[in-house]
């Protein structure tokens, strides 16, 4: 089934702008339905979580609602799904959380493809406990961060390996149950940064190898929040630091202070407006998640080619975007012209296609972009072909 892109965009009402919207990685705009179900929550009665009063019982059902839909999206029993501020925020909880049984001798893997979020909190919560950290490369040719790569810095020593499903950079997407295999056989436990594929891609934490895995909705038509995914008995092992009086339960034993209530109605709307990209798909929530999502990709897939066949035809552009399989998301450089100055000319000619590293210094600094990174053009459901000529067009007036 083919997305009706123009009834996708019809119900985003930020597109109204008419600026032509390459910066998803970074975020993506609202829909509608998004934006009611938030004005909803906050339009009934909500006081903290019960089941006396009536805005008690509205806070428990959102939450309830909350983790099924995000359950579905993440093939998770509901009870493993644990609700932060962020990815960033989660991840360092997690880190401190872990810690707390590592010491000297222990080690921790993190690669260089990664965004920060999943390489310092590792790495700060090592030096704290006296563990070391080894850290995996890739390939700065093709971007490819290969299982080799982590095969070559695991050790019997090997305590938990942090790597993407796929790079918020250059789109890379990792052979992760081939790396899990690898960490797993030496025992080591593996957390996956999702924040980026689950905006391209079904996710899957068991087929993925995964014990723990985090993502954020606002890089999936959500709104701002972050996410984890975990096997609910992984979790009951675990002993987070909480408030005396608060819940020991999972998953809310790992949730600090009051939930947004209003974001978490907002995300399960998400969810149901992911699941009904495929209007034609039918069957449970997670079955029409998948058949969306296969229909995303080929959406998708299509204005990837039609970009990159539009960036090749032009003079000095230089693409870091080469890993064999990779999310809709390209890199690259203008010769002669810093990305910030790229940046601004596409924003004067009404595109938004930001420059920088993006929070991943580790990987644009290996692809020998430094700390100024480069122009990153990112799709999502409702790009499309008018979007991306519009892109070509204005990179030829700075080229040619």
């Amino acid at each position: 089934m083919a997305l009706d892109v123009e009834a996708i965009r019809a119900q985003i009402p930020a597109l109204k702008s008419g600026s032509a919207r390459f910066d998803a990685p970074g975020g993506t705009q609202t829909p509608q339905p998004v934006i009611d179900a938030i004005g909803e929550a906050l339009a009934n009665p909500l006081a903290n979580r019960g089941r006396t009063t009536e805005g008690e019982r509205n806070a428990d059902g959102i939450v309830a609602e909350a983790r099924a839909a995000l359950g579905d999206l993440l093939a998770t029993d509901p009870r493993g799904i644990v609700l932060g501020r962020s990815a960033t925020q989660l991840a360092y909880d997690l880190s401190r959380t872990l810690a707390k049984s590592w010491g000297p001798g222990d080690e921790v893997v993190v690669t260089r493809l990664d965004h920060d979020s999943n390489i310092r909190p590792w790495v700060q919560a090592a030096e704290a406990a006296g563990a070391s950290v080894r850290t995996a490369d890739f390939d700065p040719a093709t971007g490819e961060l290969r299982p080799e790569h982590v095969e070559a810095v695991l050790s019997p020593r090997t305590r938990l390996v942090a790597v993407t499903a796929a790079s918020n950079l250059v789109g890379a997407m990792p052979d992760l149950p081939a790396v899990a295999r690898l960490a797993h056989g030496v025992g080591a436990l593996v957390h996956v940064d999702a924040v980026h594929y689950a905006s391209h891609a079904v996710v899957d934490p068991a087929a993925l190898g995964a014990d723990t895995l985090v993502c954020s909705p606002y890089k999936f038509l959500g709104p701002h929040l972050g996410v984890l995914a975990a096997r609910p008995e992984f979790l009951e092992s675990l002993r987070p630091d909480k408030l005396l009086p608060s819940s020991d339960a999972v998953p809310e034993r790992f949730e600090l202070g009051t939930l947004p209530y209003e974001l978490l109605a907002g995300t399960r709307a998400a969810v149901d407006f992911l699941a009904g990209l495929d209007p034609e798909a039918r069957g449970s929530r997670r079955d029409r998640l998948v058949a969306s999502f296969a229909a995303l990709e080929a959406h998708e897939g299509a204005l990837r080619g039609r970009i990159e066949q539009g960036l090749a035809a032009l003079d000095g552009i230089t693409v870091y975007s080469r890993a064999a399989r990779r999310t809709p998301t390209l890199l690259f450089t203008v010769a002669g012209l810093r990305p910030a100055e790229v940046y601004r000319h596409l924003a004067d000619h009404g595109i938004d296609a930001p420059a920088g590293t993006f929070y991943a210094l580790e990987a644009s600094r290996r692809l020998g972009l430094g700390d100024e990174g480069g122009v990153r053009v990112g799709l999502a459901p409702y790009t499309d072909t008018d979007d991306v000529d519009r892109l070509l067009a204005a990179l030829g007036t700075l080229t040619g």
